[in-house]
């Protein structure tokens, strides 16, 4: 409903205001030919205000607590009125759009400001998905498997697929996968019940990591929208709604690219692998970003050992070795140290790291006391090869990966 023309009045608690504002915020565009949206639209809607931020690629919708006085809505600056209202005290923020309409006025306690305000007209519409398949989501569950894939999504814009998460379905079963050329992240979710329809898109991998942020530590289930045209994307909390634009295209098949066997497996804490992990990555930053791990399996009933080293000619080494349990032959790879250290940011407890030669691809599975493999997260990682060339970005002297480079 428009309600540009009329004047709006409310009030809100500056705390739920503060709160709307950070939400929305998130989605306001940086950089835009088209500066309205740079703005954040305030709305009454249905007893409540409406606050709304988009970039035109996502866009963030969130409702607030208010006594509606006069229905309205106006669009001002995001950043200016954030900033301003983390400012104020606790108190009732009263919110009025004088006759004009060209300036919203706010008092709250004995502050009184006023704002130039561009035309609610104006501001794009915010899709609203009314119908198509819908998924419902243990939050917790969702946020993990975020946190644990949107990192590999590729950065650069030069294969469009590779910047989004693949989301496909299989009854119960949702996959998440993401790989930029030069590592690949799979996690599954088991969901309450099969979607009335199979699912596969691809969403942009900023629109999880929003999502993941605003999932936070809630309790609240979370809804998944995919409009019939598959062109968009919703995801539904009580008061706050994202909807995202689907990237178009074939997502390459990367079932091949997970080794089904291997000839050395090792099984370590994920805390001691990632301290020394951390301290080798001091080194390797001056050294081509590479750290070389050894694997060695244990003799006469001792542990097995992992070694962690990095070297920078102009500084010097670190070799740091933490116990493992090393099944098969003794082994060395190297990565690039920020691969490496990604995904062990992820894990918690033990990791088990598979491989068959140093120029394959290594594979990392969280498991369990037992050292049984976890279903549900596999991770892997092509390995550095020879002495790559100094600094550039992490994936020269990377092993190319038959099959996804070129795809």
């Amino acid at each position: 409903m428009d309600q540009a023309g009329e004047h709006m009045k409310v009030q809100v608690l500056q705390e739920n205001l503060q709160r709307g504002l950070t939400i929305v915020g998130r989605a306001v565009a940086a950089r835009s030919t088209l500066p309205i949206t740079a703005n954040v639209l305030l709305q009454t809607d249905r007893g409540r205000l409406k606050l709304a931020a988009t970039d035109l690629d996502i866009s963030i919708c969130a409702w607030i607590g208010a006594k509606i006085d006069e229905e309205g809505a106006t669009t001002v600056p995001s950043r200016l009125i954030g900033d301003f209202v983390s400012q104020l005290p606790p108190a009732t923020v009263s919110i009025e759009v004088p006759g004009n309409g060209r300036q919203l006025r706010l008092e709250c306690a004995r502050n009184d400001s006023t704002i130039n305000a561009m035309d609610s007209e104006d501001f794009p519409r915010i899709p609203e998905l009314r119908d198509g398949v819908t998924l419902a989501f243990d939050p917790k569950a969702l946020r993990r498997a975020i946190e644990r894939v949107e990192f590999a999504a590729a950065t650069d814009d030069s294969r469009p697929v590779l910047t989004g998460v693949h989301v496909k379905t299989d009854g119960v079963r949702l996959t998440l996968a993401a790989a930029d050329g030069f590592r690949l992240a799979v996690a599954d979710i088991t969901l309450a019940e099969s979607p009335s329809e199979s699912v596969e898109v691809i969403i942009p991998s900023r629109a999880l990591r929003e999502l993941s942020r605003l999932v936070g530590e809630s309790n609240e289930q979370v809804e998944m929208r995919i409009n019939p045209q598959r062109t968009q994307v919703l995801f539904a909390m009580t008061d706050v709604e994202m909807v995202a634009q689907l990237i178009q295209g074939t997502f390459p098949n990367y079932n091949q690219l997970i080794p089904a066997e291997y000839t050395t497996k090792a099984t370590v804490s994920v805390d001691e692998f990632k301290r020394e992990t951390r301290i080798a990555a001091i080194f390797a930053r001056d050294g081509s970003g590479i750290i070389r791990l050894q694997l060695a399996p244990g003799e006469g009933g001792q542990p097995g050992q992992l070694t962690i080293s990095a070297r920078a000619d102009e500084i010097g080494d670190n070799e740091g070795k933490v116990d493992a349990r090393v099944e098969g032959d003794a082994s060395k790879i190297a990565f690039n140290s920020r691969y490496l250290q990604d995904v062990l940011n992820v894990l918690s407890g033990s990791v088990a790291l598979e491989m068959t030669s140093p120029s394959s691809q290594g594979v990392f599975r969280p498991v369990d006391e037992n050292g049984i493999s976890e279903p549900g997260y596999v991770h892997v990682v092509m390995p550095m090869l020879g002495r790559a060339g100094g600094g550039g970005p992490p994936g020269r002297g990377v092993a190319r990966w038959p099959g996804l480079v070129r795809l």
